[in-house]
């Protein structure tokens, strides 16, 4: 293998090659590996331009996501669905993004990533104006098509960030890769303003399908002119990096060399072996699990708490108040912007003084937003105020993960294992979080509420049965009314 240090124009000093399954991370014995200072050149005007590029389709890439949900209700009612066929429309989504993102880890892991990047967004832009024209008798088509979104997207989001991780070194790696991830909570939020808005201008909730195919237009066009054809893979030595801007080498085992090329099983095998991305990426999985039932629940449970209150009246008319959607999306745009910004900061920082700071943010974030999002289901009942405040900073220490979680993946797993291990990441953290967090909080609220009493907060999420009466409470406008009535009945029985 070709020494690091004879990497042309890289600056790098020669290093022996880390040990394959450790990289990054502890070496077997236990010993943390050698931080050897590196002097490199500054990144070209090009690669911001490249970087720019990439954020603003992942920019688009998490619109197309919450388009949906954002003109849910006119959907459902355009293809005549019930609550069970609308829910399989995000289902579809995530399941074929997430089948899809191992397949696209493989091949941006040994192939052109800037054609597969063209390819992902012209064919997602495609479909989603394609799903504009179709008629309400083919509803079966429009969740087709929707799940073919999701394979498009994902060919984005197991690829762009690798491009970004080999442009830049040191501290200006984790600064591009948190301005990148900024526009997750950004698009999400752009998602529902985009979707309610266009329906409500043009009152046709088809027009919302139809502007981010031509800001993906735009990209596709920027991706050819600004993006080089090909990106320059890093060495192992570039990019196992701190944002210290020392390289974590991970100690030498005897006999132990890096192979050229490797199976898509060898990856994976190598990858379980990576206890670092391992945990990583189960608490990203939580995160994930989190996040989607907050996506699916909160303008709901906000509204239910505003009627509990008397602030609104229950909504019988065909066009309700969407407030709600319009404020979390605000509340998400903001928060995920400070959120990442103060984790690459936090990160950039304690890292210098402690090692392990990564790990120890991820984990303290969490805790917090936690605590304040189990504060905002206590007060629901009584302060919709602080309801709204709590809410606001758990997805302010949600948002904290996004880029610190992505860059101990870039330190911890080699370089030419890196697509896919953030395809697998992907694969695992929607598979057990966000594929079904919303749908196992419905048949909690549904199945097991009416049993505990002490927690009856949670029937703002979904109707119930209410205890003591033999009615079965639903989700239409006609039984809304009712459903919060002996829903607030029932919690003044239930008070001591």
């Amino acid at each position: 293998m070709q020494n690091p240090g004879a990497h042309e124009n890289t600056g790098l000093q020669s290093q022996p090659p880390p040990e394959e399954q450790n990289y990054g991370t502890t070496a077997a014995h236990g010993r943390q590996g050698p931080f050897v200072s590196v002097s490199r050149n500054g990144p070209a005007k090009r690669d911001y331009l490249t970087a720019a590029v990439l954020c603003y389709a992942n920019l688009i890439n998490f619109m197309d996501w919450f388009i949906v949900p954002g003109i849910l209700l006119d959907i459902q009612k355009y293809f005549k669905l019930s609550d069970g066929d609308t829910g399989l429309l995000q289902t579809a989504f995530i399941l074929c993004y997430m089948l899809a993102a191992p397949i696209f880890g493989y091949l941006g892991d040994r192939y052109n990533r800037k054609i597969i990047l063209g390819a992902g967004i012209f064919f997602w832009s495609c479909v989603t104006l394609g799903s504009s024209f179709i008629s309400e008798l083919y509803y079966w088509i429009f969740f087709l098509s929707r799940g073919l979104v999701g394979i498009g997207t994902a060919s984005y989001s197991t690829v762009a960030p690798t491009i970004i991780a080999d442009l830049f070194e040191e501290g200006k790696r984790t600064t591009m890769l948190s301005i990148f991830y900024i526009f997750i909570p950004v698009g999400s939020g752009l998602g529902y303003v985009l979707a309610a808005g266009m329906a409500g201008i043009t009152g046709d909730w088809h027009w919302a399908f139809r502007i981010t195919p031509c800001m993906g237009g735009l990209a596709l066009v920027l991706l050819i002119l600004l993006v080089p054809h090909r990106t320059p893979r890093r060495t192992a030595a570039h990019r196992a990096l701190s944002i210290s801007g020392t390289i974590r080498v991970a100690a030498e085992k005897a006999g132990v060399q890096r192979t050229a090329k490797t199976t898509w099983c060898q990856d994976v095998i190598s990858l379980a072996k990576n206890w670092s991305f391992v945990w990583s990426s189960l608490g990203l999985t939580a995160m994930a699990f989190v996040t989607g039932a907050l996506g699916m629940w909160v303008p709901l449970f906000l509204y239910r708490a505003q009627v509990v209150q008397g602030i609104v009246s229950p909504c019988l008319e065909e066009s309700c108040n969407s407030s709600n959607s319009l404020i979390f999306g605000g509340i998400t745009i903001g928060t995920g912007i400070l959120g990442v910004i103060a984790g690459a900061e936090a990160a950039r920082r304690l890292r210098k003084i402690n090692n392990k700071a990564d790990p120890l943010i991820c984990a303290t974030s969490m805790c917090i937003s936690a605590l304040c999002l189990y504060i905002a289901l206590m007060v629901a009942q009584t302060n919709i105020l602080s309801t709204f405040i709590f809410i606001a900073f758990g997805e302010l220490f949600l948002s904290v993960n996004w880029a610190v979680v992505t860059d101990i993946l870039l330190y911890v797993v080699t370089p030419r294992r890196q697509s896919t291990a953030i395809a697998l990441q992907i694969l695992v953290s929607h598979l057990l979080g966000d594929a079904g967090s919303p749908y196992l909080i419905g048949i909690a609220s549904f199945e097991y509420l009416v049993l505990l009493p002490c927690l009856c907060y949670c029937w703002l999420l979904l109707p119930v049965r209410v205890p003591g009466t033999h009615r079965e409470v639903t989700s239409s406008l006609e039984t809304e009314e009712m459903s919060l009535e002996l829903v607030c009945q029932s919690w003044e029985q239930t008070e001591p």
